[in-house]
């Protein structure tokens, strides 16, 4: 008989422990696309924030597309795969391609959506596709809003005019972003249901920032705000995509907290390349 020594067997068994602690940690309840890419903005800090923001506050995993390069006219690949959508609890749209002109390329997009697979739209996300002849509207109606342009880059002075709606609970009265880029909305869509919004001095009106939707099947929520890497690596920005991506999932409770298991790893600073480390103040 081989004698195994009681240190080695311990060892083994606290491998084996940790392995399928690590296994369990990793186990998300949610699996979430993000979609990015095109011209603009800074994506390769963008994916990062939003995959790692979410999953901080949200028991969600992530398959990112992130094509096109800095171009307008590129057509994402996997959404010209059959089903793309119906792994997927919720797709988060974060591109900028708003050359792209095929209608029926576009529709097809708004049709995986329409038949349940829910949808978080991000700022360049809502001038995608306004090529499109015809096809430009299913896309605005999936977002909920219709926008072409926008207005000089400024600070945005966000208004929560929605305060007892779940997602918007904990945000702020008014928010003023250090930096900003309000789109003008031209038109909310029937199901649109506004949640903040911002004065344009430019057009002299008022416009949708956050906002909800209904497309068919599927929940959407939208936000405008998101141009700057700034705007979007903040805590107030993350808490309320995080609420707005589990209500659109059915996982946000009237207090606006995730339901049971679907907690998040844990809020915590996320340190994007190239940036130094701010130093820590005695």
């Amino acid at each position: 008989m081989i004698r195994v020594p009681l240190a080695l067997v311990l060892s083994f068994a606290m491998l084996a422990l940790a392995t399928a602690a690590d296994k369990t940690a990793k186990e998300t309840k949610l699996k979430g696309l993000l979609i990015t890419g095109g011209c603009c903005h800074d994506y390769n800090n963008q994916k990062l924030i939003i995959t790692e923001g979410l999953s901080q506050r949200v028991s969600i995993s992530w398959d990112v597309v992130h094509e096109g390069g800095t171009g307008r006219d590129h057509k994402v690949s996997v959404y010209q795969e059959a089903g793309w959508a119906k792994k997927y609890d919720v797709i988060v749209h974060n591109e900028c391609f708003g050359g792209v002109k095929d209608d029926a390329f576009v529709k097809s997009i708004a049709q995986a959506h329409f038949e349940g697979t829910h949808a978080i739209f991000v700022h360049c996300a809502l001038h995608s596709y306004r090529a499109a002849p015809v096809a430009a509207d299913s896309w605005r109606e999936l977002i909920g809003v219709t926008s072409r342009r926008h207005e000089k880059h400024r600070g945005v002075l966000v208004q929560n005019v929605n305060q007892f709606n779940p997602i918007m609970k904990d945000f702020p009265t008014e928010w003023k972003t250090d930096n900003g880029e309000l789109y003008i909305i031209e038109k909310a869509w029937p199901n649109c249901v506004p949640l903040a919004q911002a004065y344009g001095t430019d057009t002299k009106k008022v416009h949708p920032v956050i906002w909800t939707n209904k497309f068919g099947k599927a929940r959407v929520f939208g936000t405008s705000l998101g141009h700057h890497n700034d705007t979007m690596n903040n805590e107030i920005w993350l808490n309320v995509v995080s609420r707005g991506l589990l209500w659109t999932v059915g996982k946000l409770d009237q207090n606006g907290k995730p339901m049971p298991g679907y907690k998040g790893t844990g809020v915590k600073p996320i340190e994007l390349p190239g940036l130094k480390p701010v130093p820590e103040k005695n």
